[in-house]
């Protein structure tokens, strides 16, 4: 800081008597060239004096701040290093204070510890102390009896059997309607948590037979002169074009579902790039249909994978894969079949059957649909065909052909095909479950909950196959929570008509919340 006070002293001198060497220069100059200037001169030399002081005071006065900015620097610096010093001070208390509650804490755990071990010991010793009172009772028994514990137990049975003879046939009987009540509750229940493990989404697909227009000019484009453009496209995609009042839409109509998906990509193909004419209808449709071929190829491989089948043929794949533009009462085809091998697997890992025989069956069972609109024959037919042709294991094979019941169904992966078959087409969602009655049935759940007291917040969940219920921990214990979890449910059984079932779980949280300062 001395330093720089220096250099500031120092520069303000130097610039001083640099300007009062110019003016002295400057002055000497104009006094050797007259004498009549001599005056001048002097007033000039009276100027230079006090221009020299005026510096001096300048440099007075900048040496004075500098001093006092020196100074404030100084008590900054120095409350800056008082502060630090206070926080380590109390960083250190903490620590320290951290240090002796871990001893403390360690200290419980050593006495907890040790007497854990004295409670061990002396349960063992109660054990055994049980086990020779039992073995001495067991003594004192049989001597009393005069026979051994064996032959009690032989003579208590010879009895028990001479008396219940008569009852045989009767508990035979009873024994007989539990068992198949057991195994009815069991069946349905494995078939309800296989729906539920499975978990497909109830949006069903449908196939879009509308291309949208940018403007109504288009549909002039599309149609041509004298109708030239939309009569070539249909002879060349085996389509019906319908160009009507519809604003800014044409819709495509074929009884194939493949035929129409190319002829709607191609005319949006066209749409897009605006030339519309027959050379370009041809070019379009052919593009499209490599497209719509690879997409069939991709999406009959794609079901194979997550269906778990493999060492399918090509071909078989590829008309799998045809079903992903078939659909039925707005159910996509391909995903039906896809969900129906996952739920066929599942239940055939229940029931001990071959999985990979069910899962094959389950995929391909309606595969003929992907043949029924270019042969004659009812799907079955059609897809038992495809599958012979190939040679297809004949357990596969039989359960296609059984699902439907064409033939009779002899062995146990066919009947579970066709339990996953009905379960993926008949569930809740599987074929159009509206919007609105989802939402009605979800909010009905929270709706039943909420009138419980001491409820503070209901959340459905998992597409309304759980309901989470918060409680207020205050108004609430952990025994009112069980009872409340068992209300709700009992209420929405008696209230409600739902898919599988739903779960009920009540949450009870309690807080403690401290701030460190």
């Amino acid at each position: 800081m001395e330093l720089v006070i220096g250099l500031l002293i120092g520069s303000a001198l130097a610039v001083a008597a640099w300007i009062y060497g110019n003016k002295k220069g400057e002055a000497t100059g104009r006094a050797s060239a007259t004498d009549e200037s001599a005056a001048r001169y002097a007033a000039m030399k009276i100027e230079l004096d006090k221009t020299l002081e005026d510096a001096q005071v300048k440099a007075r006065a900048i040496v004075t701040e500098a001093k006092d900015e020196a100074i404030k620097l100084r008590d900054g610096a120095d409350k800056d290093i008082k502060e630090r010093r206070n926080e380590i001070s109390r960083e250190e208390d903490r620590q320290a204070k951290r240090r002796n509650e871990a001893l403390a804490e360690r200290e419980r755990l050593d006495q907890l510890q040790k007497r854990l071990s004295q409670r061990q010991a002396q349960i063992e010793r109660q054990g055994v102390e049980i086990e020779k009172l039992l073995k001495d009772r067991t003594t004192a028994l049989e001597k009393a009896a005069a026979m051994t514990r064996d032959e009690a137990r032989q003579e208590l049975l010879r009895t028990v059997r001479d008396e219940t003879r008569s009852d045989m046939a009767r508990v035979i009987r009873e024994a007989e309607a539990e068992v198949k009540e057991v195994a009815d509750q069991r069946a349905r229940k494995i078939i309800i948590e296989t729906m539920q493990r499975v978990a497909t989404d109830t949006v069903a697909e449908r196939t879009v037979s509308t291309v949208e227009l940018p403007n109504e000019e288009v549909k002039g484009r599309i149609i041509g002169r004298n109708g030239r453009n939309v009569q070539s496209f249909e002879q060349a995609a085996g389509v019906d074009v319908i160009v009507d009042d519809s604003p800014e839409t044409v819709t495509v109509s074929c009884f194939d579902p493949v035929r129409r998906e190319i002829a709607r990509r191609a005319l949006e193909t066209l749409v897009r790039d605006g030339r519309i004419h027959p050379q370009r209808i041809e070019k379009s449709l052919e593009d499209a249909r490599r497209d719509v071929e690879r997409i069939i190829w991709e999406e009959g491989e794609r079901a194979a994978v997550e269906a778990g089948v493999n060492n399918l043929p090509n071909e078989v794949i590829r008309t799998l894969g045809r079903l992903r533009f078939r659909t039925s009462y707005g159910q996509n085809q391909l995903y039906h079949s896809v969900e129906t091998a996952r739920l066929a697997g599942l239940l055939a890992s229940e029931f001990k059957a071959d999985i990979k025989v069910a899962k094959m069956g389950g995929l391909l069972h309606d595969i003929g649909k992907a043949l029924d609109r270019e042969n004659e024959g009812t799907h079955v037919q059609l897809g038992v065909e495809l599958l012979k042709r190939f040679n297809l294991p004949a357990k596969v094979i039989h359960t296609v052909e059984a699902h439907h019941h064409d033939i009779p169904q002899e062995t146990l992966e066919a009947v579970i095909v066709e339990i996953a078959d009905a379960v993926s087409g008949s569930r809740p969602g599987a074929r159009r479950e509206t919007l609105d009655a989802y939402v009605k049935r979800v909010r009905q759940l929270e709706d039943i909950a909420r009138t419980f007291q001491g409820v503070q917040e209901v959340y459905a969940v998992q597409a309304g196959r759980e309901v989470r219920i918060i409680v207020k921990p205050e108004r609430v214990d952990d025994l009112r929570s069980i009872e409340i979890s068992r209300e709700v449910a009992k209420k929405i059984e008696e209230t409600m008509q739902y898919p599988g079932q739903i779960k009920v779980t009540v949450v009870r949280e309690t807080r403690a919340v401290e701030y460190a300062k």
